[in-house]
């Protein structure tokens, strides 16, 4: 996993690239498995500081968009706190991952099960052509 940090408008500290490379790596229990199959995966972290014209003092901002082989998750969030808008870009990103790897394992399901089905003599649907016989 190739990880990539970027700061606009503040100075990456060492304290804020261990916060995020430890959120990062809590996504990758998903993404490992991922890896582990041959894929690639690809991070990129922006956090920074937005304009100073807020009237409520600093607002913080975190983008994070996650390529894995040629798929895109994008997730970002304007928080009061830094680490805050880091754990909500993570929460994000941790639900639109594990619901398209949901969809994929239900498509699998249904597809197979659609098989048996026809193999049983049961369907006449052909599940590859989507008509019937």
């Amino acid at each position: 996993m190739q990880i990539n940090f970027q700061g606009k408008n503040i100075e990456l500290t060492e304290n804020i690239k261990d916060y995020v490379l430890k959120r990062v790596t809590n996504l990758g229990k998903l993404l490992g498995r991922i890896e582990e199959g041959g894929g690639k995966v690809l991070v990129n972290f922006e956090v920074g500081k937005s304009t100073h014209h807020h009237k409520t003092g600093d607002i913080f901002h975190a983008d994070c968009l996650i390529n894995i082989d040629g798929k895109e998750f994008y997730g970002s969030a304007d928080k009061q706190d830094l680490y805050q808008a880091v754990d909500s870009v993570k929460d994000s990103l941790y639900s639109e991952i594990n619901k398209n790897k949901d969809k994929k394992q239900t498509l699998m399901k249904r597809g197979a099960a659609s098989i048996k089905r026809m193999m049983k003599g049961l369907s006449r649907h052909n599940p590859f052509t989507s008509k019937k016989d």
